[in-house]
């Protein structure tokens, strides 16, 4: 199984819903979260769990300590965003955000890991899945073995997706998707919840249904 570790504090970029989803993974593992910085200002001083918010994700007071005394992580869905840090993390900081790894999730030694994911309790990640970078895997997710997920995937809680799907960068499955094995998802594709994929699905293109059908 692997093995998830991490010896710095960490600094979560975003306090509201997927930063608390974040806190808690760090702490299934016992990893220190120093605080929380997010854009909102309205969140400055506030505290989400006992972890206090200090301030914008542009601070360079906070930011310096990154890369030498803390790692980053970034908490939130909102994929154009994401980017916007991750490049302002690799040109500041030369850094990219570690990854949140629930300690109830199962990965595979096998599994390839990338940077900056978040996978939630329950999450399965099976032999030669190949997980890129800043993709968030939602709760109870089946990834199965040699299925492969390109940066900025999104995956809905309780999805399966079986043996040799591929999925595009950008794209977004909603909540109990059945995507069926050696399907290609294109990049930012959209599926609904509930849906059942039993055909490839073009860039940019939603889908919803059983069978699912392109919408919109």
């Amino acid at each position: 199984m692997y093995t998830y570790k991490m010896k710095t504090p960490v600094i979560i970029f975003g306090a509201k819903g997927m930063g608390k989803v974040a806190l808690d993974i760090f702490q299934s593992n016992n990893v220190a979260v120093y605080c929380f910085l997010d854009d909102d200002e309205a969140t400055h001083g506030k505290e989400v769990g006992d972890i206090a918010v200090l301030g914008t994700t542009h601070d360079d007071g906070f930011l310096k300590y990154i890369g030498k005394k803390c790692s980053a992580f970034i908490a939130s869905d909102d994929n154009k965003y994401r980017e916007n840090l991750v490049e302002m993390l690799k040109t500041k900081r030369k850094v990219m955000p570690v990854n949140a790894i629930h300690g109830q999730a199962y990965i595979s030694e096998y599994a390839f890991i990338g940077h900056g994911n978040m996978i939630n309790a329950g999450a399965i990640i099976n032999s030669n899945a190949k997980i890129s970078n800043h993709c968030i895997l939602s709760a109870g997710s089946i990834i199965d073995f040699d299925v492969e997920l390109d940066d900025y995937v999104q995956i809905g809680a309780g999805c399966i997706l079986n043996s040799g799907v591929k999925v595009g960068k950008g794209a977004f499955i909603g909540s109990g998707v059945n995507i069926v094995s050696g399907i290609k998802i294109g990049k930012r594709a959209r599926i609904g919840a509930g849906s059942v994929v039993i055909a490839d699905v073009k860039d940019g293109e939603t889908v919803f249904g059983n069978p699912a059908k392109t919408v919109g």
